[in-house]
């Protein structure tokens, strides 16, 4: 490979990157705004927090002990009201999640299912509040009690698991579209002909191709983790952190091998735009970049489980946040990399020099 050639390709392309400002914006700029808007929207909430309110007097609400009023408002708003049909609207127009009040000893729940979470929460909270006053009302300790507590350290925010999963995201839009739309664009400008016919090496060329896509990739890592250490977000890094540039390299070789298929049975730019967009974004959501795939059916998250982008956004949540190591990275890594043999392969098998 002439050192020359390759400095010359890789300048050459990475300045038509720059020049295209819409791939510079759906490259970098569109993930990052994801990643500001999501994690201002996702800021300090642990949980679903629900709002009941109170009509009249509620004698288990009322004469609930100070500490444990204390210990559910993190969970629980109780507002209070005179008027029960307009607190009974209220529930059906979503802007409150249940209303209670007392009837000869009865508690009384209204509960809308328009959102059926909110109102199981709101069930669940108000039997456990329920069954603690029946208890206390007997005079006798409980015979069992439940303490519960979270995993994760009280200071982590959800911008520890949203940083991973939008990266990943970023790197495989990135690569992807970046691989495809040189590939397309340079055999439909017969650039690709011309490099044939050159007195320069298919390595110098691969090689420009990926050595920009790489910088690309950890230019994104830098924003990323730039923006998401901001006090505002407050992205909290683990001790092995830099193990996920080791892993991106990884994930933008994998993604390229989807961009240079594409790009090999494709003749178009419209049409190559068409075909990432069908598989990128559909593999970004099942993947769990923008949600946790454990929302999804089961059927579903076995399909997610083949799909790389979806081991290298747990890989990198592990090594950036969650104190992993190499024992966490490097299957992840073996993974993508023989991924990226055997799409390049197929790719290889359908490879074009023009379009004629």
């Amino acid at each position: 490979m002439s050192p020359g050639a390759f400095r010359a390709l890789s300048r050459a392309m990475l300045k038509g990157l720059l020049r295209d400002r819409t791939a510079v914006f759906f490259t970098i700029l569109f993930p990052i705004m994801f990643l500001a808007l999501f994690g201002l929207l996702f800021q300090d909430t642990a949980g679903a927090r629900v709002t009941v309110v109170e009509v009249g007097d509620v004698a288990v609400l009322d004469d609930m002990p100070q500490e444990q009023l204390a210990a559910l408002s993190d969970a629980l708003t109780i507002e209070r009201s005179a008027d029960r049909a307009q607190a009974l609207e209220d529930v059906r127009n979503g802007d409150v999640d249940a209303v209670v009040w007392e009837d000869d000893g009865r508690v009384e729940l209204r509960i809308s299912m328009a959102d059926a979470a909110r109102a199981g929460t709101a069930q669940g909270l108000m039997q456990s509040i329920v069954q603690t006053a029946n208890v206390a009302a007997t005079g006798q300790d409980p015979a069992h009690t439940l303490v519960t507590d979270r995993v994760e350290d009280e200071s982590v925010k959800p911008i520890q698991f949203l940083t991973p999963g939008l990266l990943g995201y970023a790197v495989a839009t990135g690569a992807a579209y970046s691989s495809a739309f040189t590939l397309v664009t340079w055999r439909k400008k017969r650039i690709l002909r011309r490099l044939w016919l050159a007195p320069v090496s298919p390595g110098a060329v691969v090689g420009a191709r990926v050595g920009v896509s790489l910088a690309v990739a950890f230019v994104q890592v830098a924003i990323f983790i730039g923006v998401a250490a901001l006090p505002v977000y407050g992205l909290q890094l683990s001790g092995n952190w830099w193990l996920t540039l080791p892993l991106v390299a990884c994930g933008t070789l994998a993604f390229m091998s989807i961009g240079l298929l594409i790009g090999a049975l494709v003749g178009s730019e419209e049409a190559a735009n068409g075909a990432l967009q069908s598989v990128v974004l559909p593999m970004a959501f099942l993947a769990g970049s923008f949600f946790p795939t454990e929302m999804m059916p089961g059927w579903l998250r076995a399909v997610s489980n083949i799909l790389p982008l979806k081991h290298l956004n747990e890989a990198v949540m592990d090594v950036l946040t969650r104190d992993g190591g190499w024992g966490d990275a490097l299957p992840v890594m073996g993974g993508l990399l023989l991924f990226t043999a055997v799409l390049t392969a197929i790719a290889a098998r359908f490879f074009r020099w023009d379009n004629a």
